[in-house]
């Protein structure tokens, strides 16, 4: 996901805190898809920066928010908050309507077709660019919960929030370079599932160039776990120091038998590529390989 959504982070936070059913990860989410975050950026039917606001409707909702003396949509913290009192005024509106289905989904139709077509259809309207706006949205959110609950700064906790973009993309052997997911191969072992060669006709990362493409360009780590593990063996970190970013590792024995490599996502969990069949996943350091096969963890 984009890092300049990360920038704006505390305002989503303090956005979605405004009532219920309106989360800050629904919230950014929803800036990705109006702007890609751009506090700039115009459309033909005269709405404009970050959340995309007619002026008429940002003057009913927006606020010097930072405190620099004036009140624009094109500040980034008053059309977030703006952003958040509307998508409340909309969630409520849904919520009293009676009208089917998920009052969220409800309030974004209303956001992106205007309340007036959600009322004149009782419902999400029936077009194309908003149902595939609300549905968009949605399946975002639930990524940006997580990207959200990474804390910290630095090139750890910014490269397992770039890594948290691509959750639920397959495990693709020989797939992945550091600009982002790519067919793979099949080398007569691995790349195959059901007897095909599954590589070479998706699109995807392997444990390494995943943890490769997370780190880039601000840490260019080699392409294989193990050149990986010989990059960053200079700073070890035991397993009960592990920080968001660490670079986890596994072998058949030593350094040269290095199969695996995940980053550590907190709380005990890593995120990784696992293997053909897969996807990329977030679970506990215990449920990703074998624990007898555990070598050590690295700081990048």
């Amino acid at each position: 996901m984009p890092k300049a959504g990360q920038i704006y982070a505390k305002w989503y936070e303090k956005a979605g805190g405004l009532c219920e059913g309106i989360t800050p990860a629904l919230l950014a989410a929803q800036g990705q898809a109006e702007s890609n975050f751009s506090p700039t950026v115009g459309s033909g039917a005269g709405a404009v920066g970050i959340a995309q606001f007619l002026p008429a409707t940002f003057q009913n909702y927006g606020q010097d928010e930072d405190g620099n003396g004036r009140t624009s949509p094109l500040d980034p913290a008053d059309a977030i908050m703006a952003q958040g009192r509307f998508m409340c005024s909309l969630y409520s509106r849904a919520k009293k309507s009676g009208y089917s289905g998920d009052p969220v989904a409800l309030a974004l139709a209303g956001y992106n077709a205007g309340w007036g077509a959600v009322e004149r259809y009782a419902g999400i309207p029936p077009y194309k660019e908003t149902t595939g706006y609300v549905s968009k949205i949605l399946a975002d959110a639930k990524r940006w919960t997580l990207n959200l609950s990474v804390s910290g700064t630095g090139a750890g906790p910014d490269a397992v929030r770039r890594a948290t973009q691509h959750l639920g993309l397959p495990y693709v052997w020989g797939g992945g370079t550091p600009e982002g997911p790519s067919t793979g191969f099949c080398d007569g072992t691995n790349g195959y599932l059901n007897g095909a060669c599954f590589a070479a006709t998706h699109s995807g990362f392997d444990c390494s160039s995943f943890t490769q493409f997370a780190y880039w360009p601000s840490i260019k780590l080699p392409r294989v776990a193990s050149d990986q593990y010989g990059a960053t063996a200079g700073k070890p970190v035991s397993r009960s120091e592990l920080k968001v970013g660490d670079l986890l590792f596994w072998t058949h024995g030593g350094p040269g038998g290095i199969y695996h490599v995940a980053m550590y996502y907190g709380d005990g969990k890593i995120i990784q590529a696992p293997r053909t069949g897969k996807k990329i996943e977030i679970v506990p350091i215990s449920q990703a390989m074998p624990e007898r096969d555990y070598y050590g963890a690295t700081r990048p």
